[in-house]
Order: structure tokens, then sequence, then C-alpha cells
């Protein structure tokens, strides 16, 4: 019966929550287990990770294998490198004191290189943001122009209706003028031929 480091399932539906957990390997998921070593929240961003680095140190010395997923958190959280540390002071190859310096540049670097893409994904969270904002206010800008470029053609319309409606009265009145000015033009060459008739 072997023991494994794995990750025990809580929170709600969709709502993971793990608890990093030493337990057997034949015991249920969510069953029994032996320690519970901290705690795994993948749904913050980073993600958040409670550990005893200690205890997890511990039992990897013992033998206990983690599981794909575990190793990864043990990984970035030190514990596999303080292992592998540990493993040098035991072989000789350097004394503790070295290793607890090596280890503490390790943390340092780490701390930075975590730090950095924080602030990378701030800066992308924050330009997504930005770019959907600017797109709004690209379609609201757009929206206004075409409400604007509506409105102006009819109010363009609207003089030259002016201008036809004036004109309409000036033609009417020359056109009501012509013929009073033809019809004693006709009618005087009537006047002149009756007193040829009476002759």
């Amino acid at each position: 019966m072997s023991v494994k480091l794995r990750l025990q399932r809580h929170g709600s539906k969709k709502r993971p929550f793990y608890f990093i957990v030493t337990a057997n390997s034949t015991s249920p998921r969510d069953g029994k287990f032996i320690e519970k070593l901290g705690t795994y929240n993948p749904l913050t961003v980073p993600a958040t990770i409670n550990l005893n680095n200690d205890r997890a140190l511990y039992w990897l010395n013992k033998g206990a294998e983690p599981t794909n997923t575990v190793r990864r958190i043990l990984s970035f959280k030190g514990v596999l490198f303080m292992k592998h540390l540990m493993r040098g002071v035991a072989m000789g190859l350097f004394n503790e004191q070295d290793a607890m310096q090596k280890f503490e540049q390790w943390n340092a670097d780490h701390e930075v290189l975590v730090a950095n893409r924080e602030e990378a994904h701030r800066k992308a969270k924050n330009e997504k943001r930005h770019a959907a904002q600017s797109e709004s206010v690209k379609l609201v800008e757009e929206k206004m122009a075409a409400k604007a470029a509506a409105a102006q053609p009819v109010a363009e319309e609207a003089p030259a209706e002016t201008e036809a409606t004036e004109e309409a009265p000036v033609a009417e009145a020359a056109a009501t003028e012509t013929p009073a000015a033809e019809a004693p033009a006709t009618e005087a060459p009537a006047t002149e031929e009756t007193p040829a008739t009476e002759a």
C-alpha cells in the first residue's frame, strides 16, 4: 500500500477548491486521508496555493508519490528543489548553509518571475477592457455620426423647398400676366377691322 500526495476536491459545482493531502493510494479521492498539507484554489489568477513545505518535504523523503498536478504545485513552491538540495547535502556535495543560500536565491528569482507574470496578466486584462470600451465608444460615435448625416440632408432640403415655393408664385404671376398682355394685342386688330367693313 503506497502513499500518495494528491488533491482532494471540495467546493460547489463548477467552483472547485482542493485540499492537498497525503493519502493511501487505495482510499477514495474525497475519502479518508493521512494528513492535510495545504489548499489549492485554481479559480483565482494566479492560483492561490497554501502549502506546508516542511511537511510536504517530509512525506517526499518518506517515499510518497505526488500526482502530476501536485508535482507541478510542489515544483512551483520550491519543495522539489529543496529536496534536490537536501540530496546534494546528504551526498556531501555542499553543506546545508550553501543549500539554504541557493534556495533563497532561487526563491527571490521565483518571486520576481511570479510578480512579472501577475503584472503581465494585469496589463493584458486592462488592455482587453480598454479595447472593449474603445470599441463601444467607436460604435456610439458611428451611430451619432449616422444620425447627424441623416438629419443634415433634411435640413438642406428644407431651404430648397422654400425657394421652390417662393419661385412658384412668381412663375404663377408671370403666367397670369402674359395672357393679359397678349389679349389686348389680339383684340386690337379686331377693332381695326370693324371700321373697314362699315366703309
